[in-house]
């Protein structure tokens, strides 16, 4: 049985489904290919040593729930888009913290990196501030900006706000990436959800798990057979995840 985090009793202390604190940061890693420790000092921030002593590392994502650790949709979406600059290594993360502070008060948004204004002048602002700050090259700022709008087509709005993700199932990017799971908060508590049979991953993979074969699940939630792979493949843990 999957254990869900999601409470209808906290549901009804926020008005807005996208900003209720219902993921850990191991799933949302789990979720993103990335790293744990990676995501955790991207939302809790770090320690680090200096020749001067130590240094904080201050979180780049503020966090729906700072007390119990926990993301929202939101947050989630947030650092879906970090992992587009995690991709380019050259960029650092303090620059990164200065552009989006620089992209935040130009928009005046409290998620500037999922806020909708970012898809048109938003890229614009942060590539071209970036490459202020760290003197990026021109072909260098180009790829930045293509890896970041690769990652905003994995996202679908609703009313002008980022509203579902379709997640990265593969290691890497572009088009053998297809689009056949998605995480909604509105659809199986904002789990992984097969697109074509609106069914969470994780109770396809269990029943995989548990002995089934791909072709007889595949002929039973009437998909084809890449979906069920793919529904499986979202709910390995990547090797590189690792905390």
């Amino acid at each position: 049985m999957v254990k869900l985090r999601f409470d209808p009793a906290t549901t009804l202390r926020y008005r807005d489904t996208l900003e209720v604190p219902n993921y850990g940061i191991p799933e949302v890693a789990r979720y993103l290919r990335m790293p744990v420790a990676t995501l955790r000092s991207w939302v809790l921030g770090r320690d680090y040593p200096t020749g001067k002593g130590k240094k904080r590392f201050q979180p780049l994502i503020e966090l729906a729930d700072p007390a119990s650790h926990l993301l929202s949709f939101v947050n989630l979406a947030e650092a879906h888009v970090l992992c587009a600059c995690r991709r380019f290594h050259q960029i650092r993360m303090d620059k990164i913290r200065a552009a989006i502070d620089y992209v935040a008060k130009e928009l005046g948004s409290a998620h500037p990196l999922v806020d909708c204004q970012f898809e048109t002048n938003g890229i614009s602002l942060f590539v071209g501030r970036y490459g202020e700050l760290v003197d990026v090259s021109a072909q260098g700022q180009a790829v930045i900006r293509e890896l970041i709008e690769q990652y905003l087509e994995r996202l679908e709005r609703a009313d002008g706000r980022v509203a579902r993700l379709y997640p990265f199932t593969r290691p890497a990017i572009g088009a053998e990436n297809p689009r056949s799971v998605f995480i909604d908060p509105r659809v199986s508590f904002g789990r992984p959800t097969l697109a074509t049979v609106h069914v969470a991953t994780a109770a396809i993979a269990e029943r995989y798990f548990a002995g089934e074969s791909v072709d007889h699940l595949a002929e039973d939630y009437g998909c084809e057979k890449l979906d069920v792979e793919e529904a499986i493949r979202c709910e390995l843990r990547p090797l590189d995840a690792a905390a």
